[in-house]
């Protein structure tokens, strides 16, 4: 009875072992959204698409330059996101802002919105030319987020949510993009897919 209490405690402590070393492995995905492919305009005129993105782990998320509300908290919260990566020592990653109003949003209104704030527009791309129901489309089908118009108004519903895409186009974490942005988390799972991506 005492040996088999023993090799019943070993296993046990064994499977525990097991289960610490898959928690502390790295990166642990909460969604599973696959990215329709894209080929859109970006601030300075660039065509990027989604397999320009591939190979890189990117943050990605809905905005328009005349938003009075939650545009301009978002786009600040994603410089201070720049800046916590490099103070990390992160390089190799992208962000995405899909403009929701692109018959308004030339290149040249993005890179004037953008020219506002403290950005790295290296690593950042605000995308237009599209009709508006293609970015509907592809927040609905690929973000799971809400794109729509106001009635009798220039400003638009979209979702606040910044996206983490892997380095496969798969929408793999959401977080908080408007207020309470968990920044550490942020960062810890952008470096730890990166890091998975180079194994």
């Amino acid at each position: 009875m005492v040996l088999k209490r023993k090799a019943f405690l070993s296993v046990i402590g064994f499977i525990m072992i097991l289960l610490s070393a898959c928690s502390n492995s790295g990166f642990q995905a909460d969604t599973n959204y696959k990215v329709g492919n894209f080929s859109f305009i970006n601030q300075k005129g660039d065509t990027v698409s989604l397999d320009d993105l591939k190979g890189k782990v990117w943050i990605a998320d809905f905005i328009f330059t005349n938003c009075e509300t939650v545009c301009p908290p978002m786009t600040f919260n994603l410089t201070k996101l720049q800046k916590e990566l490099k103070d990390e020592g992160v390089e190799d990653y992208r962000i995405v802002s899909f403009s929701v109003d692109p018959e308004n949003d030339t290149p040249e209104k993005l890179s004037e919105y953008i020219g506002n704030f403290e950005a790295n527009t290296d690593k950042w791309d605000l995308l237009t030319g599209y009709e508006f129901d293609k970015i509907k489309n592809l927040a609905e089908k690929s973000f799971k987020s809400v794109v729509a118009n106001v009635s009798d108004s220039d400003q638009k519903i979209h979702g606040t949510s910044f996206y983490l895409v892997d380095q496969e186009g798969t929408v793999v974490k959401t977080y908080s993009g408007n207020s309470d942005v968990p920044y550490d988390e942020m960062v810890s799972d952008m470096k730890a897919l990166i890091k998975e991506g180079k194994k």
